[in-house]
């Protein structure tokens, strides 16, 4: 973490500052953080008993991390799950917004040579003539690793009403200087797609429990990462510690996990962005 190299503690002051937009220090975004998985856990407990489960909820985490009936038996049954969310939303979409882009988007998985290194999904943003489409992207890498109850809070975070809705938005008003047509600032853009997460009842998703659950274990991963990246690169916390946390708090299987505290690493302080 930054904390363990010279000058590394003021420069992710810096980082905190300009991901967030806001003045708040990293133990005061930590403390948010653990009150926030606090918040969800207590969430989840009630999704819990709503599919019938009698266990805890480590072990409801370990039964959807490993029960067959939660993986797709191939990439194509993954696609044709988004395929479908993609349907429920265009048929519903008018009922929250007047305004929709003209932009279209695809869902397609990741090639296989960037797959492993990269996250559960991805978008990425049309060209401003509308030649190339916008792209959600799924990653279909050690399928077994990716479950079927997030498929609605996923797409809805990545396309529509997400990031494909906003920034195709923004690209096509073409009164908006250019820095804020192919500009952005990251806590909009990732706070939007974690707002547009909360729209799904609004849009007739999360009416089975376990995409209720696969919802918030979306808003707990959240949560985790202002924990993970103030303690990596605040606290002194290691790699390790970063991985047994969220794999401890949240549903995301091993392989998510890794990537994602991976990513923290690389990227200091832009994952505070979304909750913030």
């Amino acid at each position: 973490g930054l904390s363990d190299i010279p000058g590394g503690k003021a420069l992710y002051l810096y980082l905190v500052k300009s991901h967030t937009t806001t003045d708040m220090t990293p133990e005061q975004i930590h403390a948010f953080g653990l009150k926030e998985v606090a918040r969800d856990l207590k969430e989840m407990e009630k999704v819990k008993k709503e599919t019938g489960f009698k266990g805890s909820l480590d072990e409801f985490r370990a039964y959807l991390r490993s029960d067959p009936k939660f993986k797709f038996k191939d990439a194509d049954a993954m696609k044709a799950d988004f395929e479908r969310v993609k349907a429920q939303t265009a048929a519903n979409i008018t009922r929250l917004f007047g305004h929709t882009p003209k932009t279209p988007f695809e869902i397609r998985p990741f090639e296989p040579f960037v797959a492993p290194t990269k996250a559960s999904a991805e978008y990425n943003p049309p060209s401003a003539d509308g030649s190339r489409p916008g792209i959600f992207y799924f990653n279909t890498y050690d399928l077994p690793s990716r479950p079927n109850y997030t498929t609605e809070v996923l797409e809805l975070h990545e396309a529509v009403p997400g990031h494909h809705f906003q920034i195709s938005t923004a690209i096509e008003n073409t009164s908006l200087p250019e820095f804020r047509r192919f500009g952005g600032t990251t806590a909009y853009i990732e706070g939007w797609g974690l707002y547009s997460e909360s729209l799904g009842k609004d849009l007739g998703f999360y009416t089975d429990p376990y995409q209720k659950f696969g919802m918030l274990s979306f808003d707990i991963w959240r949560a985790c990462r202002l924990v993970v990246d103030t303690g990596m690169h605040w606290m002194g916390w290691t790699r390790e510690q970063a991985i047994d946390y969220m794999l401890a708090n949240t549903s995301l299987t091993r392989t998510d996990v890794t990537a994602e505290v991976e990513r923290y690493i690389a990227i200091p302080g832009q994952a505070l962005a979304y909750k913030i």
